[in-house]
């Protein structure tokens, strides 16, 4: 299986560059993933598609604003750092850009002083250990100083920082926002509650696998990083009990379906607990639990591509794609959605 086989053309005019006005008014494709059939609606219309009995599972990590920029304090030249996995209290495993320039011991300085770092080591794939000084609270001063680290086909610069943010974003952690859920609005989800929809929410901290393209032609020697997750008892609750009563349980977005898919069983029973997952879900995967997919549209060639022709059939996904293309949907973070149903 070759990373080529994922691949199509994307007129850059179509990748979204600022989110809409309004979340749930993004368009919707709809998949039916058996038939092939295509249908063309609004993100608010996903509710004529769920039913009472069903389940919804929900990433609820929230971004931080990951983005650094400082200055070597040899030298005065500038350093980007993108912050990936807290590995210590004041120790993180970061993405440095010189990274060639970026040598232990080199020092940092952010926000003139008021926060300095200095790489301690370099790990897997280049990465450096980068320990923090500072005093009184690092998330305030992040939050000070950091930038929300919007993917590099972003060219804009993002006005509002909580639109980069799900609605029910509550757990700091991730480098890269779920975007599938970025549709979501308070009154959308109420309505969907009071049809009879259960939501779960799970943890996943989105992390370097988000930025990092697939190197390799075979795509069974690609590897993940692995990422964080949580799934509490309640969650754990909802989506076997929806099972178990015959509902569907329909993942909103990739990060949602790998934290599932990484816990179940062989019955698609999911115990609660947290951990590490570097789960790869490419086409010839067979899903435990999910039984219903809300993504967006994704990058040529990516993980996340893959794990969508998993769920729905390569050639399936790629002619939807092609349609999307033509009907000149908006693609990316903060583009329109697709829901893949049986």
């Amino acid at each position: 299986m070759k990373v080529s086989d994922f691949d199509y053309e994307l007129p850059e005019a179509l990748i979204a560059q600022d989110p809409l006005d309004k979340r749930d008014n993004s368009r919707l494709m709809v998949l039916h993933r058996k038939t092939g059939k295509i249908e063309h609606k609004h993100f608010y219309d996903i509710i004529e598609y769920l039913q009472a009995g069903d389940c919804l599972v929900v990433n609820n990590t929230k971004v931080i604003p990951a983005r650094l920029l400082g200055t070597r304090e040899e030298t005065g030249g500038a350093v980007e750092i993108l912050l990936l996995k807290r590995k210590e209290e004041r120790v993180w495993e970061s993405l440095v850009k010189p990274g060639k320039k970026a040598k232990i011991g080199t020092r940092i300085q952010f926000g003139e002083g008021l926060l300095t770092g200095e790489v301690t080591d370099i790990v897997e794939e280049g990465n450096r250990l980068i320990r923090f000084e500072y005093e009184g609270i690092f998330e305030e001063i992040l939050d000070q100083l950091g930038q929300m680290p919007l993917p590099p086909y972003i060219k804009h610069q993002l006005t509002d920082k909580n639109r980069y943010q799900t609605v029910y974003a509550r757990y700091d952690g991730s480098a890269a926002a779920p975007t599938a859920g970025l549709h979501f609005t308070e009154e959308l989800l109420e309505r969907i509650r009071e049809k009879g929809i259960r939501i779960a929410e799970v943890t996943l901290h989105v992390g370097l696998g988000t930025f990092r393209p697939v190197k390799v032609d075979n795509v069974l020697e690609h590897h993940m990083h692995s990422e964080f997750y949580m799934l509490e008892e309640e969650a754990a609750h909802i989506i076997n009990e929806t099972k178990a009563a015959g509902g569907r349980v329909i993942s909103v977005g990739t990060t949602s379906t790998r934290t599932i898919e990484s816990v179940a069983d062989e019955t698609g029973h999911v115990p609660a607990g947290s951990g590490w997952t570097d789960i790869f879900i490419y086409p010839g995967y067979r899903f435990k639990t999910i039984d219903g997919l809300i993504t967006n549209f994704h990058l040529p060639q990516s993980t996340l591509i893959m794990l969508v022709s998993a769920f729905a059939d390569r050639e399936t996904v790629l002619r939807a794609y092609q349609e999307a293309v033509n009907e000149k949907y908006r693609f990316f973070s903060f583009g329109d959605a697709m829901f893949i149903i049986d």
